[in-house]
């Protein structure tokens, strides 16, 4: 498992609990830093940049080597899939990095790449994911959700005023969809 820093590391470690098999050991979860939204200041709502920044990549000495992967399923999860920028650059990196490592040691089952979402904003997408990942089912997104920003409890710097924001905007929601 993959999940892409920051928003992904939750999931991801709540996902591995749920994919666990009794008596088997537990599924290691990489890392993969990348950010494309850009801060606009004190008290601003982020809003997306235009490309995307790799901060932190796979760590090979747990890993061992990038030739690890090859052949293996793997899932990469982020929390929220907006304009799938993220996305189609973590898939077509990790892909290019496994092919390579397939290439050197000449030999190896195709790695079959799977995406999972808390949130698929249902909008168009800037970027696009391999047609293998959704024509044979390897996307999978909990929930699909408007185009609306999310701001999730692990991202809150005051829970309580998270809560209270969230309290309030799922009521207004609650209101308009009564009248």
């Amino acid at each position: 498992m993959i999940a892409i820093g920051g928003g992904g590391y939750v999931p991801a470690r709540i996902l591995r609990s749920f994919l666990k098999r009794p008596g088997s050991a537990n599924i290691p979860i990489q890392a993969i830093g990348l950010s494309l939204y850009e801060s606009l200041g004190d008290n601003v709502v982020e809003e997306p940049g235009t490309k995307v920044t790799r901060t932190q990549w796979l760590d090979l000495t747990a890993l061992g080597s990038m030739k690890n992967l090859v052949g293996k399923r793997i899932l990469i999860v982020d929390e929220v899939d907006d304009t799938r920028t993220t996305l189609e650059y973590a898939v077509k990196e990790l892909q290019k990095d496994v092919e390579a490592a397939r290439q050197a040691i000449g030999e190896g089952e195709e790695t079959q790449f799977a995406i999972f979402v808390l949130h698929n904003k249902d909008k168009p997408k800037k970027g696009t994911l391999p047609e293998n990942v959704i024509s044979q089912g390897r996307y999978f997104a909990a929930l699909t959700v408007g185009d609306e920003w999310i701001c999730y409890p692990w991202e809150a710097g005051n829970i309580e005023e998270h809560d209270r924001n969230a309290a309030e905007a799922k009521a207004k929601k609650a209101a308009a969809a009564q009248n």
